[in-house]
């Protein structure tokens, strides 16, 4: 803001209104910053939502039928436990006479828990690996499970099959999924399945490099060897048959906690358990197979560095006779997972087998829960802290997700009904007021004032009067000057000396805003009815007379005009006259009929004299001085009316700077208009039905609408990208439709050319993105707090006379 300067080039301190409008500029930046802000917020949301259901990143894509050549014997004909030990590819069997419970895909909100049920009444642990995604989703679940002493392992983030995946993919599948442990449970793992897994021999020459990257990595591979096949879905029976080993060998068998409906697992999994220790069966996890193998081969702790097991024979390489340090080692112990692979906290090394509280093993209970837990790593540090973050953001998605998808439906449905209530209303008033035999009453006759507040309009406020001078009713003029810099009061004096109008005053006052300027043009106003218009505007010569014949009835207090864009051969003139057009011929229709009018347009308005005075003038309270008097006038028991036949022609905003000025002063202020007439919610008579009736209306449809709207194009554009794009694209195009027409009606009543309407769909994927962030903007201000003072937009005075307007 520059200092002004007087006449005798001294620098002058700013007035108080130089001020006030310096301060809200330094507001305005921050305020669209956060604006901003919160549209990405949303977006962020949304694709972490995205994200966590497979939306966002999915790859739905499952190799088969590839080669294994380049995969060792060893390992295809080997144990379903895969290890890297030293960098050796090595193959653990389960012993004889034991089970391994492995359960794929969860943690699900309503098949989990019931396992974890059945496994603690049976008195069984189990082993369960985990997508990360509904880790961070149901965190509760992870840490019932992990303290009930159950081990758990990692089933990527997204249940993507690795083969397909770069490295890159590979380790943020890992590094996420276990920071949604950390935050879950506390802990990180050393133990890993991959999605769509089944035996060793199904490993292929795709999927070998992943297994050797994430064994280098201290990860442990689990397989299965005997497999349920729940997820088919066979029956109970059946199931059980499946899942039952041959020949009492021991297994790492697969059942299914998650991935769809497992009512017939609940059911089999309790008989199954009950079967298998009828048979002399034990149950452990994979960290107790690890150990029940070294105590059975009785191997010493000295001689861990030689052996390498065999493929089939259940061997390992580097056992020991405790089996609890070998548990510990196959679980990462000397080659834990590093940060490379995201796997322990801080690249740390796993420990003897560490309790999820994080105590050592000890005798007892804790003791074999160390054990049957030895995968388990205690999640200290940034790894931590990252992990609760993750579980924070994803619970904030999943809570605003639903309520963002309610509004979106509340936000359509709106829509939609104000399309369908505006087509309705509109079309009666149309016929209503265009009978031939619709009358005001007696025909206004007598002169009236016209009032044209001016600042700095050198450009266009000869255009104003010499439309004024081609008027058919009698009329004064008043030109209020609030203080121009621009000869504006001199280019006013000359047009009318040249026009000969000898009905135009011009009236010099210091620059104090424009309800000010109007209202000196009130008080010097002579006629009974005063018209309202603004400097840069152009009446058709008809338009006074039509605009004055509304107050034959002696009930009506204001009257509406019907303003139209005279720039309209520019792309942002263009999308402004459609929203014009639509909004005059549709809405206030609608309001007039409705008698809840919110707002009488400041390019052309006319009042009865006492009727403004009655309610106290142009208030200065709010920005939306027209909006703030119409609800004054409704309140005070007058009728206001639109009067579609009187048209003037107003130059828009030329720029997207100037756009969004301008829209951000009407937003804002008709919230302020609002909240000052709060109270005619609980008023009685006339007052009490503008509460009641208009209000809801102007703030469902003018705010609450608009501000929820962005949804309904944020959503579009994810589905497009992320979901189906055939169907988001024909959803978009069936409301563009369902727009078009309303336009094309309104277009219709108005009498405009349909030509504009090809600007239509560029105007939705862009204009309207502009106007919902000044809707935002304008919201964060009201919320924060700010002034801002009447704004002067930059002219052309490309709009003359009426005859020179372009249809």
């Amino acid at each position: 803001m520059t200092t002004p300067t007087s006449s005798r080039g001294r620098r002058r301190a700013p007035s108080r209104i130089e001020r006030a409008a310096g301060r809200a500029a330094a507001l305005q930046k921050p305020r669209v910053i956060l604006a901003l802000l919160i549209l990405l917020a949303l977006t962020c949301v949304m694709l972490l939502d995205g994200y966590l259901r497979a939306e966002v990143g999915g790859d739905n894509r499952v190799r088969s039928g590839a080669s294994s050549s380049k995969v060792p014997d060893k390992i295809l004909d080997g144990g379903p436990i895969l290890t890297f030990r030293g960098g050796r590819a090595t193959t653990v069997s389960v012993p004889s006479k034991t089970i391994a419970l492995t359960f794929d895909d969860g943690p699900n909100p309503t098949w989990t828990p019931q396992v974890l049920k059945i496994l603690e009444e049976n008195d069984v642990p189990g082993t369960f690996f985990l997508v990360g995604s509904m880790v961070s989703r149901y965190p509760s679940i992870v840490k019932s499970m992990v303290q009930q002493g159950n081990e758990v392992g990692i089933h990527t983030f997204t249940h993507v099959d690795l083969s397909y995946q770069s490295d890159a993919r590979v380790n943020r599948e890992m590094q996420q999924t276990q920071l949604a442990l950390a935050g879950a449970a506390g802990i990180t793992t050393t133990l890993f399945r991959a999605p769509y897994s089944s035996e060793t021999d199904a490993i292929d020459n795709y999927s070998w490099p992943v297994y050797q990257k994430l064994g280098k990595e201290g990860y442990t591979s689990v397989f299965v060897d005997t497999d349920s096949d729940d997820w088919k879905k066979p029956g109970v029976s059946k199931i059980i048959k499946w899942a039952t080993p041959k020949k009492n060998k021991g297994a790492s068998v697969l059942f299914h906690d998650a991935g769809g409906e497992r009512s017939q697992t609940i059911k089999a999994l309790p008989t199954y358990i009950k079967k298998m220790k009828a048979k002399g069966y034990t149950f452990t996890t994979i960290s107790g197979v690890i150990e029940k193998r070294n105590a059975a081969n009785g191997e010493s702790a000295a001689a861990s560095n030689g052996t390498s097991g065999t493929g089939g024979t259940g061997g390992t390489g580097g056992q020991t006779a405790t089996g609890v340090t070998e548990a510990g080692a196959l679980a990462g112990t000397g080659n834990a997972p590093t940060g490379e692979g995201g796997t322990a906290p801080n690249g740390e090394s796993g420990g003897t087998g560490t309790a999820p509280n994080g105590q050592n093993g000890q005798s007892g209970s804790t003791s074999t829960t160390a054990r049957l837990q030895a995968a388990h790593r205690t999640a200290t540090g940034m790894t931590l802290y990252e992990g609760k973050a993750l579980i924070v953001a994803v619970a904030i998605a999943e809570w605003a997700l639903p309520v963002l998808s309610y509004l979106l439906l509340v936000v359509g449905v709106a829509v939609m009904g104000r399309f369908g209530m505006m087509l309705l209303i509109a079309r009666r008033h149309y016929r209503q007021r265009n009978k031939r035999r619709f009358s005001w009453g007696p025909t206004v006759t007598g002169p009236v004032s016209v009032i044209v507040p001016a600042y700095n309009e050198k450009e266009c406020i000869a255009n104003t009067l010499e439309s004024l001078a081609q008027s058919t009713h009698p009329i004064e003029v008043i030109v209020v000057d609030d203080g121009s810099t621009d000869g504006t009061s001199e280019i006013a004096r000359a047009a009318a000396d040249k026009l000969g109008m000898a009905n135009v005053r011009v009236i010099r006052q210091e620059n104090a805003g424009k309800p000010a300027a109007l209202n000196n043009g009130v008080r010097n106003a002579t006629y009974d009815i005063v018209i309202m218009m603004d400097g840069d505007t152009v009446f058709e010569p008809d338009a006074v007379h039509q605009l004055v014949q509304p107050f034959a009835d002696p009930e009506v207090g204001a009257v509406a005009g019907n303003a139209k864009v005279g720039n309209r051969n520019t792309v942002i003139g263009a999308w402004q006259h459609i929203e014009y057009v639509m909004g005059f011929n549709l809405d206030r229709r609608m309001y007039d009929l409705l008698r809840c009018m919110p707002t009488i347009p400041g390019a052309i308005g006319a009042f009865r004299r006492d009727a403004v005075l009655g309610v106290g003038g142009m208030s200065e309270d709010t920005l939306a001085e027209d909006t703030d008097i119409t609800i004054a006038m409704h309140r005070a028991g007058w009728r206001v009316v639109y009067q579609e036949h009187a048209k003037a022609w107003t130059e828009a905003p030329g720029s997207l700077k100037q756009l969004w000025s301008q829209r951000y002063r009407w937003s804002y202020g008709t919230m302020q208009a609002l909240w000052k007439h709060r109270k005619s919610l609980t008023d009685k008579g006339p007052s009490g039905r503008f509460g009641r009736v208009g209000m809801p209306l102007v703030v469902l449809f003018q705010i609450v609408t608009p501000v929820f709207a962005p949804l309904i194009d944020v959503f579009t554009v994810y589905s497009m990208i992320f979901v189906d794009f055939e169907a988001a694209l024909l959803a978009w195009l069936a409301v563009l439709g369902i727009q078009l027409a309303c336009a094309a009606y309104a277009f219709r009543l108005d009498k405009e050319q349909y030509r504009y309407l090809l600007m239509m769909p560029l105007q939705q994927l862009a204009y309207r993105q502009m106007m919902y962030l000044v809707l935002i903007h304008s919201c964060i201000t009201a919320l924060t707090g700010g002034r801002l003072r009447w704004q002067k937009l930059k002219r052309t005075g490309e709009v003359g006379t009426p005859a020179g307007v372009s249809g």
